[in-house]
């Protein structure tokens, strides 16, 4: 028979009303009297040891203020946090785990717990999780639909005022706690770096260093010993040893901007990072340990990659510790005016320019604009209404009527007898050759960004440009 404890609600209360309302289960009865010791004279506690007793409390028309809730390896937790998700949405619940398992993770994170505190613990990290709930809910949810901006550095910061956005920090804060691998999906140019920038500043590696690598810009044959190193002499020109960037990085952060590009053969080395933290330089056989946190991030279709074998599915799910999936920048028009004023300021920082106002006009082409560039569109876009100082020109520019002046028209030559195909194939290559050169303006003529907005490889586009005899577009 096993033992139970539970502490009702009355016997535990002071005169206070004060005191937050805490219930917890534990089924580790020591850990239980150490959380009663500890946390008793600063909240009104209720102690379980049991399920059932703690689904009966729940059942009470009185609701508590915090959950806190213990897994164990033994237990499944997913039937005991769906029921509390489904019969008390509202209530926040507070994780203590002595599993890392990443399915573990990622399954309470989706459930939409408020932290993970990993055991063993002390009284003041549990502590320390509580008050920073509280402190969230002291504050009014009116603060909470109010903008937000993180500095990040000198140059970038973590903005968001959307409810989906709002969500999505929320859980890359929760994320960074947990400290398991990252993947983080979206569209080229909508944000991808700077949320994992923020991941890793919300992290315990924050005093770290966080390492950018760009899978896609390194070619092939270079970035095996651009992420790993080499020995002196491991090839023609090694002439001495190079530390790679994981070996740079252990400890702190390395985000792996591209990963869908990351060639085959890298592939099942960077697997063997993430299971065991090993690896060999090029030329070594002595394999060395490093501590490094991995985000991963790409904007093409990772299902698609692994069913066509261009990427393999082992290290997807290895990499997919948990998944964040920003949303274009089309989907939430309503932080278009955020942005836009974000990047005046931020642009006129970087000009020595005072910044200039956005007419309602102005404003309302900014919101309707499509915007297939995301953020790094947009941020061209401010920045060249900030330089120009010509509020017509830019709604010209983003006007969905005006063609683009620098290509062929998209209309098909007169019928010489070459039939309809030529004909078609004359209006599809038009209409591809139109579509390449918006990018590249869009982009400010930065080939490597554009043939990612494209989707194509950086020779593919080279190849177009010569093709189509595009050039950037000379100003009026």
């Amino acid at each position: 028979m096993s033992a139970s404890l539970s502490y009702p609600v009355s016997a535990l209360k002071s005169s206070s009303k004060s005191k937050a309302q805490v219930l917890i289960l534990e089924p580790d009865l020591a850990v239980l009297d150490y959380l009663r010791l500890t946390l008793s004279g600063r909240y009104s506690l209720s102690l379980f040891s049991e399920e059932q007793m703690l689904l009966d409390r729940l059942a009470q028309v009185n609701e508590p203020d915090l959950l806190l809730l213990a897994l164990h390896t033994n237990r499944d937790p997913l039937p005991m946090l769906t029921h509390i998700r489904c019969t008390k949405p509202n209530l926040p619940v507070i994780v203590l785990s002595c599993s890392a398992d990443l399915r573990d993770i990622e399954m309470v994170i989706r459930l939409g717990v408020r932290a993970i505190v990993m055991k063993p613990f002390t009284g003041g990290d549990v502590e320390q999780a509580i008050e920073e709930h509280l402190a969230s809910v002291d504050k009014k949810v009116a603060s909470s639909e109010a903008l937000k901006e993180v500095p990040l550095n000198e140059t970038h910061s973590f903005v968001r005022s959307s409810k989906r956005m709002r969500d999505l920090e929320a859980q890359a804060a929760l994320v960074a706690r947990a400290d398991i691998p990252l993947l983080i999906l979206g569209e080229s140019g909508t944000g991808k770096e700077i949320l994992a920038l923020y991941t890793h500043k919300m992290s315990s590696r924050s005093q770290n260093i966080f390492l950018k690598v760009n899978c896609a810009a390194v070619p092939a044959d270079l970035l095996e010993s651009e992420l790993f190193g080499y020995e002196q002499g491991a090839f023609t020109g090694a002439v001495k040893t190079k530390p790679g960037k994981f070996e740079i990085c252990s400890g702190g952060t390395i985000f792996l901007d591209e990963i869908g590009e990351m060639p085959a053969i890298l592939q099942a080395k960077l697997l063997q990072v993430l299971q065991d933290g090993t690896f060999s330089r090029l030329g070594s056989r002595s394999p060395m340990k490093v501590d490094v946190r991995v985000i991963a991030a790409t904007n093409i279709n990772m299902k698609e990659a692994m069913a066509n074998k261009t990427f393999r599915e082992d290290l997807y799910y290895r990499l997919n510790g948990f998944t964040l999936s920003i949303p274009p920048l089309r989907e939430r028009k309503e932080e278009i005016p955020v942005f836009a004023d974000y990047f005046m300021r931020k642009g006129a920082r970087k000009y020595g320019r005072e910044p200039l106002p956005f007419s309602a006009n102005l404003l309302n082409t900014l919101i309707e604009h499509k915007w297939p560039g995301n953020l790094r569109e947009m941020e061209n876009v401010i920045n060249r209404y900030l330089v120009l100082e010509d509020e017509k020109s830019i709604i010209d520019e983003l006007s969905p009527s005006t063609a683009y002046q620098g290509g062929p028209a998209l209309v098909p030559e007169a019928s010489n007898g070459s039939g309809l195909k030529a004909m078609v194939k004359n209006l599809k290559g038009d209409a591809e050759s139109i579509a390449i050169a918006q990018v590249l303006e869009e982009t400010g003529w930065n080939r490597k960004a554009a043939a990612n907005d494209l989707q194509i490889s950086y020779k593919a586009l080279l190849y177009k440009i010569k093709q189509y005899d595009l050039s950037p577009r000379s100003p009026e």
